[in-house]
């Protein structure tokens, strides 16, 4: 449904609402050895309306893209808010932030590849990979795409039309030794679609020589020594361990269930080199992987600053916590698919670099490890972590030695921070793989290099 028929609805709202029309669509094809194993395509589509009323929200949610659908889904979902705002606690929000926002962003790219052309770029790109590197036991190549189409208004004014396109390509080498196999993934993700992202094959192959060097490395290291270490996490550690670790449990709703975060405001959770914000859209002038504009309750998207020189800041929010906790709507509601709610969720969570160079940060460890693939993960509302580690090196009197076998690190990520004494000039943005708070969402963090002091589960 277009703008204006979801406005025309609205009319009859007596309380305050949202209508989001969306369309999701998704296409991944995967490739082993040469040989296409998977070929999934995808598209959902619906209806949702979101009711506030004294406290409670309702919500409904319908398959069909109908006027008379919409109608039908104000009025159960006005009929569940006001039943819920009987419910609702004393100190329950009553009137949520009133601020407007309007906002258009079509696609504007490229466009998609036909499954066709995707397929005969992942040959293409498997021929290259087995003749430079005939020694590999296994090649695995994906591509993922996934978009959001989501028209929105709400009772206020507020109303969008916006479309969000993420390509994944996933690229994965098994080398065997001694009749041990060792694995190593790549990932590549980006704001469009596939025609936007992917490009030509061989102007991959200078990522994907290192991907090779370092999973024969693996293949010839040796396990890690476990115990407290000092350790430089890559840019692609950091950032997991941002969102995962520290983002979470800043995140409002989060917070309100019993988060440490909530006990931190305007404390030094970090040394004075650590600024980490959740960023809208735009960081340093250029556009991030995942922009959000405006959220799905007509928030305009504005950045969130959860620590600033080493001390903690606030919370990322939606209309309600704001108003409960007193702040600023700071455009975190998002919904992945129509029949969601909007949750609080990350967007650009970001670790800013500092003035270090990473060999400096090599030179000052006389006995550590510099940590660079990570695999999954988990942490929880206290910031403490654990993560696979899926590459590293040693560390030996300032310089790189042996490989290491998978490994884990762990600690508390507000402790873990206080450690930090360098940070590396370099910096990176991602975004693989998907955010699971209750529902998955599209997101993508990052950031420089770090030198701390953290847990290793080693031998």
């Amino acid at each position: 449904m277009d703008i204006a028929s979801l406005k025309e609805t609205l009319k009859k709202a007596q309380y305050y609402s949202e209508l989001r029309s969306q369309t999701n669509r998704a296409h991944v094809l995967a490739m082993l050895n040469g040989d296409l194993v998977q070929n999934n395509e995808s598209m959902d589509a619906g209806l949702s309306c979101r009711t506030f009323h004294k406290g409670g929200w309702g919500f409904s949610s319908s398959s069909l893209q109908q006027s008379s659908t919409a109608g039908d889904l104000l009025s159960k979902a006005e009929s569940n808010a006001a039943f819920m705002g009987q419910m609702a606690p004393d100190k329950a929000v009553s009137q949520l932030p009133q601020g407007i926002f309007n906002y258009q962003r079509p696609y504007s790219g490229k466009g998609a590849l036909s499954t066709k052309e995707q397929v005969e770029f992942l040959q293409e790109l498997n021929g290259l990979v087995q003749k430079k590197f005939p020694d590999l036991k296994s090649v695995q190549f994906i591509i993922a795409f996934h978009e959001l189409e989501k028209t929105m208004v709400n009772s206020l004014g507020s109303e969008t039309y916006h479309v969000l396109p993420r390509t994944s390509l996933y690229t994965q080498f098994s080398y065997e030794k001694d009749g041990e196999v060792s694995s190593l993934m790549g990932f590549i993700g980006e704001f469009g679609r596939t025609a936007d992202v992917l490009g030509k094959p061989e102007d991959l192959m200078e990522k994907l020589e290192t991907q090779y060097k370092q999973v024969v490395d693996k293949a010839n290291g040796v396990h890690a020594q476990g115990g407290i270490k000092d350790v430089i996490i890559s840019p692609e550690v950091t950032g997991v361990l941002a969102h995962e670790a520290i983002g979470h449990p800043a995140e409002a709703d989060l917070v309100k269930a019993g988060s440490v975060a909530g006990n931190y405001i305007d404390q030094r959770v970090a040394s004075d080199l650590v600024t980490m914000i959740d960023y809208a859209h735009t960081y340093n002038g250029k556009e991030l992987p995942v922009p959000v504009y405006i959220d799905d309750e007509g928030v305009e998207g504005v950045d969130a600053p959860l620590i600033v020189d080493g001390v903690f800041k606030g919370f990322m929010n939606n209309r309600e916590l704001a108003a409960y906790y007193d702040h600023t709507p700071t455009g975190n509601a998002r919904a992945y698919d129509y029949s969601d709610e909007p949750l609080i969720r990350m967007r650009n969570t970001l670790i800013h670099p500092g003035k270090s160079k990473l060999e400096d940060m090599i030179k000052s460890i006389d006995d550590g490890y510099y940590f660079i693939q990570r695999s999954n993960g988990q942490a929880d509302l206290t910031s403490e972590f654990m993560f696979g580690v899926t590459m590293g090196y040693e560390i030996k009197n300032g310089k790189l030695g042996k490989a290491i076998k998978d490994t884990t690190i762990s600690g508390v990520a507000f402790d873990m921070l206080k450690t930090v004494d360098m940070v590396s000039d370099e910096f990176h943005v991602g975004t693989t793989g998907f955010c699971g708070k209750k529902q998955r969402m599209i997101v993508s963090h990052g950031g420089p290099s770090l030198k701390c002091r953290v847990h290793i589960g080693g031998r």
